[in-house]
């Protein structure tokens, strides 16, 4: 009896020295940091939580859908946040006791001549440890895993929102080549008809060869360009296929696309809030978090530990016997450091260090976010004045190619006017189709810029760790 009054005693005390603990005090908010009262251009459409949907394109929709379910790298992302969830499994085991049972069978032969030859024991019994958590070392450490759980659940909700955006990038960068190569492909059929009029005028003695010279080799430029359009169109449909998960093939070739007519610039909302639902932002305060509690694991770990052993055995010669007598007993143990060298103090230091990174990472990307969705806005802004801009020139330069060709239809002009008014024509037309991608491209980057997560349907895992379980 005295042996567990003094056990009992021994728990009491430690655990009444628990009331002394020193602890990380756990951050309850988001750092500090300026942050402005509005963007600069406020918007008035509500963004949907699958930003693509803006858009309103459907062929877009059901590839982004298809990409979310398909693409392997974004199903390495739920990979991983499946092992991060199976680490905070491991890491709240400790809360509970362990239990495990051990048996043991032995057979000894005798000397001869004894009357039983051999004899027979047979054991069982039930072990069960546990460490009592003193200083919340335990549950500091299960905190911090479970915090890393919610950090990988936002990166794989970044990688989502990248992914979508590289498939919507990649589907009006598919379009607009495609019309590139209609519009090179009327390009060099003008052309042809161009160099038809200047061979009529050098066979009437109307003007040099040098003439047809400079005409055959801008239609042999435009056969070249339409080369490369070509090239362009197979490659994006290769990589928008390894986008979505498909083995590349050139499936959009018959498809006819086209460039869509933006709708209104979403709603921007208050900075504050916007960002704080950016994954990437929302990731980067879990990781605060995480080693916020690291750092109190590393505290707790320079105090004593308490740990608690319980047993119930029992020994018979024969197994139907077995039950008839059980043994109890409990110990407990108290160990801590005494002497390491400065190794404790060293790593409660290096955590606090982590600390210190993981809140100058949010607080980096706080200000990163907040850049992305106002040059968003900026480059929008400045993408459609530049868009007017062609309109004009090329307007203009109708109007001369239109003027030029005619007087030299008649004889009455030089043909380098003619010349220089078509080459400019002909580069302002593919230019105004590359600035009209560019200005979806814009808005991709600001929808991307503002989006927050939304529920996704959790892929199998492949069939090799499925039939291992």
């Amino acid at each position: 009896m005295r042996d567990w009054i003094g056990l009992i005693l021994c728990v009491g005390l430690v655990w009444g020295m628990a009331g002394c603990r020193s602890q990380s005090k756990t951050l309850p908010a988001a750092p500090e940091i300026a942050v402005p009262e509005a963007f600069s251009m406020p918007g008035s459409e509500v963004l949907p939580d699958k930003w693509w949907q803006s858009l309103r394109d459907p062929a877009l929709d059901g590839l982004i859908e298809e990409a979310l379910a398909g693409n392997f790298s974004l199903q390495t992302s739920w990979d991983r946040l499946a092992q991060a969830e199976q680490v905070a499994v491991k890491a709240g085991a400790p809360l509970l006791p362990s239990v495990r049972y051990q048996a043991s069978a032995t057979r000894t032969r005798r000397e001869p001549g004894v009357p039983e030859e051999y004899a027979t024991s047979i054991s069982a019994g039930l072990v069960a440890s546990y460490e009592v958590d003193l200083w919340r070392r335990v549950r500091a450490g299960r905190e911090a895993t479970l915090l890393d759980v919610e950090s990988r659940k936002q990166d794989l909700a970044a990688a989502a929102v990248t992914l979508s955006a590289s498939v919507a990038k990649t589907w009006y960068q598919l379009a607009e080549s495609k019309l590139q190569v209609s519009l090179i492909g009327e390009q060099l059929n003008r052309n042809q008809q161009v160099l038809g009029l200047v061979i009529a005028n050098f066979s009437a003695a109307k003007v040099g060869a040098s003439d047809v010279l400079r005409q055959r080799q801008l239609v042999e430029s435009s056969r070249g360009q339409l080369i490369q359009a070509q090239e362009q169109v197979n490659l994006l449909q290769n990589r928008l296929c390894v986008l979505i998960g498909r083995v590349p093939d050139q499936a959009w070739t018959d498809q006819t696309m086209t460039l869509i007519n933006l709708p209104v610039l979403p709603a921007t909302g208050v900075p504050a809030d916007r960002i704080g639902r950016r994954p990437d932002v929302a990731s980067a305060f879990h990781a605060i978090r995480a080693a916020d509690q690291r750092t109190a694991v590393a505290i707790a770990d320079k105090y004593p530990s308490l740990s608690l052993t319980g047993t119930l055995t029992t020994s018979d010669r024969r197994i139907e016997d077995l039950l008839d007598d059980w043994v109890a007993s409990l110990a407990g143990s108290v160990a801590g450091p005494l002497f390491d060298a400065g190794l404790r103090k060293a790593e409660v230091k290096r955590t606090q260090a982590v600390l210190s990174q993981a809140i100058h990472t949010y607080q980096q990307a706080v200000i990163v976010a907040i850049q992305e969705v106002e040059d968003a806005l900026v480059q929008e802004t400045h993408q459609r004045a530049y868009l007017a801009n062609l309109a004009v020139q090329l307007d203009l330069a109708k109007k001369t190619y239109e003027r030029t060709y005619y007087r030299y239809s008649k004889g009455q002009g030089e043909y380098l006017r003619v010349l220089d008014s078509l080459t400019s024509q002909q580069q302002l037309e593919r230019s105004q189709l590359s600035a009209k991608r560019s200005l979806i491209d814009r808005r991709v980057d600001l929808c991307r810029a503002l989006a927050g997560d939304w529920d996704m349907d959790r892929p199998d895992m492949a069939g090799l760790a499925r039939g291992r379980e």
